[in-house]
């Protein structure tokens, strides 16, 4: 894992000699498991909309980790309604909306080879301070972890994800551990059942839930054997106190008005302090990647030689 910075001029496409190259090399250094940084982030705010969002103060409560704003049904949850009024509900869904669309048309333009080829997740603001929080153990933050969507399964799409430090003053304190094709060889299947393609019974099963629309009322028929698996790594990791002790980790301080991206589904990543942070997520399709050979989906099916979506 390498920590690429990327300076704004750099991204005056008219100086570079070929700018598709240059693209799909970002995208290879991303599905590589590298993180792409920006010391100065490419994303424009306006004073009053940070100045909005730095005044926003959430409870201690652990019914929502994050607020998230839904581009699809333009909404926005996880609010405190006991301190949210309806005008501040209105103007917080309307800065979230912007700076959506503010990332997508960015990235649109920065990762080409992907353009299109996405779906648009969530978007969350993270008003909370990172450290000491008080949450569930398979909630917490500040446990190495590869991404998976308890209900919201990618069937081998890739979990991009674009963050922004917006606190006037402190870093973002991150750590981060080896790879997803490190350590999946190391866990499966000693401890972690490695996926199954499924029999006929159990896809028969999948496809009358989903034809009763019983799908969404039960996540786990959603998944794909893919995305049991990942939804069972991302809880072994958190949950093995011996790999949170003893794995090698890096420490890396995001600076205030910095923004950076990386694939989460493929990199081991925890928030160990920090305060006032959006994230963007998009879901990249397993085949716009550069380099496909290096996705979890690719890593997972060489290892069980059998399709898993």
């Amino acid at each position: 894992m390498a920590l690429i910075p990327i300076a704004l001029e750099r991204l005056q496409r008219d100086g570079l000699e070929d700018p598709e190259a240059q693209a799909r090399a970002w995208c290879q250094r991303l599905e590589a498991g590298d993180i792409l940084y920006f010391p100065q982030t490419p994303i424009h705010f306006g004073s009053h909309d940070l100045a909005f969002l730095l005044g926003q103060q959430q409870t201690g409560s652990t019914l929502h980790k994050n607020i998230a704003y839904k581009p699809n049904l333009d909404t926005v949850s996880g609010l405190d309604a006991s301190t949210t009024s309806a005008a501040e509900l209105n103007q917080l869904r309307a800065v979230m909306r912007q700076y959506s669309q503010d990332v997508t048309r960015f990235l649109t333009h920065f990762l080409t080879p992907y353009q299109g080829r996405w779906q648009l997740d969530y978007a969350s603001f993270r008003p909370q301070e990172e450290e000491g929080r008080d949450l569930p153990l398979r909630r917490r933050n500040d446990l190495l972890h590869t991404d998976a969507f308890p209900t919201r399964p990618t069937r081998g799409a890739r979990i991009l994800r674009f963050f922004n430090n917006i606190h006037p003053s402190r870093t973002r304190d991150w750590v981060v551990g080896d790879p997803f094709a490190l350590l999946a060889p190391l866990y499966a299947p000693q401890h972690i059942p490695l996926p199954a393609s499924g029999n006929s019974a159990s896809r028969a099963l999948r496809s009358l839930a989903t034809a009763a629309g019983l799908g969404y009322a039960i996540p786990s028929l959603k998944r794909s054997p893919y995305d049991d698996f990942m939804m069972r790594f991302h809880n072994f990791l958190k949950e093995n106190a011996s790999f949170q002790a003893e794995c090698r980790k890096e420490y890396l301080r995001f600076p205030p008005g910095s923004s950076w991206m990386v694939y989460t589904d493929m990199v081991p990543h925890a928030v160990l302090s920090g305060q006032y942070a959006l994230e963007q997520t998009f879901l990249v399709e397993h085949q716009a990647m550069v380099s496909p050979e290096t996705s979890p989906l690719s890593v997972l099916e060489a290892m069980t030689h059998s399709a898993l979506v």
